[in-house]
């Protein structure tokens, strides 16, 4: 049940529900709210007059008509008037609602708009803030599965915690000193030399020691160590339930990077047991790697938040981790 951000036209995605970021008239509007209606066609129209309107906060489905997604998901968001009004909690309850309708409908897949952050004036990255810790929280506490994508429809609009973003790039300004020749690692050398380095034993002996054990006896081995279940992992890993039971069932099952780190920061791993989990899937950490260097910087603070580690890669232009 990942939570995904991904730069898309939300009226073209084949989900079961997109949520409209509508006035409280729902008879249409601007922006994404006209975009939605002019896809759908004039029969969402006729349904939302049959709603009498919707309260800030809360929120109404329609079907979605000549729409790819089955459902519409209308949600009033709150006008911003500097935080003081309750705009924080307004703007969380339409995520929650939007989600409660979907999950009561037995939907698997919605799609989010960023609510608020156009015309209603709430500042872009604290309405990210807002949009990410809501549905990531639902997810934590729901059962089904859900694939939830959080749609921004242009990058130069995107804007992430102005702090966390200096601390990241200054993280990769050292690693990078202007004197520094830029090197592509081979694949897995670096990961080996790191834990070759505490060790004076031969490659062979190492490889011998460990060759015995793939990427899911050691991530299964992890999750024992971290005294955590296997929900809890795969829900902190932001992997979906039914690929965790196609990993857990094969133990030769080779995972893609992005899906290793999304199970290295769940897990809490430092890095040098990171550059180990992935050497499993026969992967490593890499200088030259922005994506990698992000990852890295999250890691050594011991930030293992893997929704905020996905704001700063999107916003990087860079993959996302999990799996989706």
């Amino acid at each position: 049940m990942p939570l995904l951000i991904i730069q898309d036209d939300i009226t073209r995605l084949e989900v079961d529900a997109i949520v409209n970021a509508a006035n409280s008239s729902l008879l249409g509007g601007g922006g994404v709210d006209g975009a939605i209606h002019r896809a759908a066609g004039p029969k969402l129209l006729e349904e939302c007059r049959t709603l009498n309107g919707c309260d800030t906060g809360d929120a109404k489905i329609t079907s979605g008509y000549d729409l790819k997604a089955k459902y519409v998901i209308h949600t009033v968001g709150p006008v911003w008037h500097g935080g003081s009004m309750g705009e924080k909690e307004l703007l969380t309850s339409c995520y929650v609602r939007s989600l409660s309708i979907a999950k009561e409908r037995g939907l698997s897949s919605i799609a989010f708009p960023m609510i608020s952050a156009g015309v209603y004036g709430y500042p872009f990255d604290q309405a990210l803030d807002v949009a990410v810790d809501s549905i990531a929280n639902f997810l934590d506490s729901c059962e089904d599965d859900m694939t939830v994508y959080l749609v921004i429809f242009s990058r130069r609009d995107y804007r992430v915690d102005g702090s966390l973003m200096t601390g990241v790039l200054d993280y990769m300004k050292s690693r990078y000193p202007d004197n520094r020749e830029r090197v592509m690692l081979a694949t897995g050398f670096k990961a080996m030399n790191m834990c070759l380095e505490s060790d004076s034993a031969p490659v062979e002996d190492y490889v011998d020691s460990r060759i015995d054990e793939s990427f899911t006896q050691m991530l299964l081995r992890k999750i024992d160590e971290k005294g955590m279940t296997d929900v809890e992992c795969y829900k902190k890993a932001n992997v979906d339930r039914k690929l965790f039971s196609k990993i857990r069932s094969n133990v030769n099952y080779h995972p893609r990077k992005r899906t290793a780190l999304g199970f290295a920061v769940a897990l809490k791993l430092s890095l040098e047991e990171t550059e180990a989990l992935l050497m499993k899937a026969g992967y490593a950490l890499s200088d030259s790697n922005k994506g990698d260097l992000v990852v890295e910087y999250f890691i050594t603070n011991g930030i293992w938040d893997i929704n905020k580690i996905n704001e700063v890669l999107f916003a990087m232009d860079q993959e996302i981790i999990g799996e989706y």
